[in-house]
């Protein structure tokens, strides 16, 4: 039987709670150089659900591995009715103050680039530039056989077309955008091949069990190496894709700070950690550095 990922954690009960006062964040900004690494709590002021935080969907979800995907039709055919009622949701997600605050502090030059673990594209949404997908985008589709890349919203039309009268209610929608579903909602759902090969297609995201393409991580690492900080926004840090640029940071003696309403994994290698939402506290760092942030 295949294993699910592992994705829980304690928190370091000898760390000290997290702060409530942002001036550190405000101070490091000022410095410029300094690298994003954000998460899924920056987006759920978005409508976007985070896996950990208050109302996370982990208790009630476990994300789809790349071993099931592949090895199993059944499986796509469970994720591809349960994504395509998800995508609707994610289209309709537009930034919210957050997004628009990074977007503003790379506008006025203190961003070394971003780094996002989200797969929903609402940065690049908010007019940031300089952004690396470390998991991927839902926008893209990839055909497992030939390697051609396509649109999501044309694969949308395409499953509208097969599957006339699909409108099942869903119990929920997680951060990957697959929507709770059970099996009998599910239905004979019909899956669209690639329109090149016929082969299989998969949403160009890295799935559980899948590794982030090597040049990319490099690419990262190369961004931890140059910024002069390091700020993560919204993210547990719980998997090692995003944990290891803390890390990296710190053992280089590079400031990390967390803005983060929950504990994280990385608050051991982090200056402090901000406790505080991320829309209202970053439009709030924005204003002190005389910024302004789009409506």
């Amino acid at each position: 039987m295949r294993m699910r990922p592992t994705l829980s954690w304690t928190p370091d009960e000898d760390l000290p709670p997290g702060t409530t006062d942002p001036a550190p964040v405000v101070d490091v900004l000022k410095a410029g150089g300094v690298l994003v690494l954000s998460g899924a709590g920056i987006s759920t002021e978005s409508g976007i659900p985070d896996y950990r935080g208050e109302g996370g969907s982990l208790g009630r979800h476990t994300p789809m591995t790349y071993q099931d995907f592949t090895a199993d039709a059944r499986a796509r055919r469970r994720y591809w009715a349960r994504s395509h009622l998800g995508w609707r949701t994610f289209g309709r997600a537009r930034p919210n103050a957050g997004h628009r605050a990074v977007a503003a502090f790379e506008r006025s030059g203190l961003l070394s680039g971003v780094i996002t673990q989200n797969v929903d594209g609402l940065h690049q949404a908010a007019g940031s530039k300089d952004v690396v997908e470390l998991h991927g985008s839902l926008a893209r589709v990839v055909c497992l056989s030939c390697g051609a890349v396509s649109s999501r919203r044309d694969l949308a039309l395409r499953l509208e077309e097969a599957n006339e009268g699909f409108e099942p209610v869903a119990a929920g929608i997680n951060p990957d955008g697959d929507a709770d579903l059970t099996d009998a909602q599910v239905g004979d759902f019909r899956v669209m091949p690639c329109a090149i090969c016929g082969g299989i297609l998969k949403p160009d995201v890295v799935f559980f069990g899948e590794t982030v393409p090597a040049a990319r991580v490099e690419h990262c690492r190369r961004l931890v190496r140059e910024a002069s900080s390091l700020l993560v926004l919204g993210s547990s840090l719980t998997v090692m894709s995003g944990l290891r640029f803390v890390r990296q940071a710190s053992q280089a003696g590079t400031p990390v700070l967390i803005v983060n309403r929950d504990p994280t994994r990385g608050d051991r290698h982090a200056l402090t950690r901000v406790a505080l939402p991320l829309g209202p506290t970053l439009s709030g760092v924005a204003g002190r550095l005389g910024l302004h942030v789009d409506a």
